[in-house]
């Protein structure tokens, strides 16, 4: 299934997403995030592929919130979550920071996911138990583990408190920090080690839906903002404190909770 699944994917997106790089047209949606022809394409032609490979529901970033509830509760078995290009304001904009990101989920959790940056023509994937990979190469990739005081960050600020956000901003624990706009290749980032430590306010399912099970399995840990097990927050809002290495995670979990 991995490997139809891949296939699947990244001819999804020479068909669809890569004819269209720095050529479509956009416009807004009601919450002001940017919609694309190259979204609905491709998440039209992927659930497609997807459900010959297992017939389950599909649930997309490009759904209305009535079809995304209604798939969710009819899938308990097995369904399909996606974002049919993840960093949609990037893709229209030229930055080659975005990516498909396609999940297989069972009783409310992942058991494989893959993420695929066309540009960068990097594959992320896992599947439950068997390790994380980017092209075929096992993650971690990069095994340095800094202090805190010297750890590279992702951050995503927007979506943090102010008390938060201003703490990270003026009186932050490491070295730097980074948000280049495409959650789902952010995970990947801290599976591989290029990011040390990743925070995130508030994700929808398809933003770490693979993601989260690609850092998983590369060995790394993550919780919510009020719990340890990041499974026990909201489905369609949860915030992310990750980092690879266990113990650079316990220091980053306790400051990021002591500053909120």
């Amino acid at each position: 299934m991995l490997d139809a699944v891949i296939a699947a994917v990244k001819a999804v997106a020479q068909q669809e997403i890569e004819p269209r790089y720095l050529k479509v047209a956009r416009q807004r949606k009601t919450d002001g995030s940017l919609l694309t022809e190259a979204d609905l394409a491709t998440q039209e032609a992927l659930s497609r592929e997807l459900q010959k490979i297992f017939p389950g529901p599909v649930v997309a970033e490009e759904m209305t919130e009535r079809e995304q509830v209604d798939n969710w509760t009819a899938g308990n078995a097995g369904l399909w979550c996606m974002d049919p290009i993840d960093g949609t304001s990037n893709f229209v904009n030229g930055l080659p920071y975005f990516a498909v990101s396609v999940a297989l989920m069972q009783q409310g959790r992942s058991v494989l996911g893959i993420v695929y940056n066309p540009v960068a023509d990097e594959m992320f994937y896992a599947e439950q138990g068997r390790g994380a990979y980017l092209n075929g190469e096992k993650l971690p990739i990069k095994e340095h583990v800094p202090a805190l005081r010297s750890a590279m960050a992702n951050v995503d600020l927007k979506r943090l408190t102010p008390r938060l956000a201003e703490g990270v901003c003026s009186a932050r624990p490491c070295s730097h920090q980074r948000n280049y706009g495409a959650c789902s290749l952010e995970w990947c980032y801290t599976a591989a080690g290029r990011f040390d430590l990743y925070l995130h306010g508030g994700q929808k399912l398809w933003d770490y839906a693979a993601g989260s099970l690609i850092l998983e399995e590369a060995g790394g840990h993550m919780c919510g903002f009020d719990q340890d097990d990041f499974w026990a927050a909201p489905l369609w809002q949860r915030p992310v404190i990750a980092a690879l290495d266990p113990g650079l995670f316990i220091q980053w979990r306790d400051w990021v909770r002591a500053h909120r």
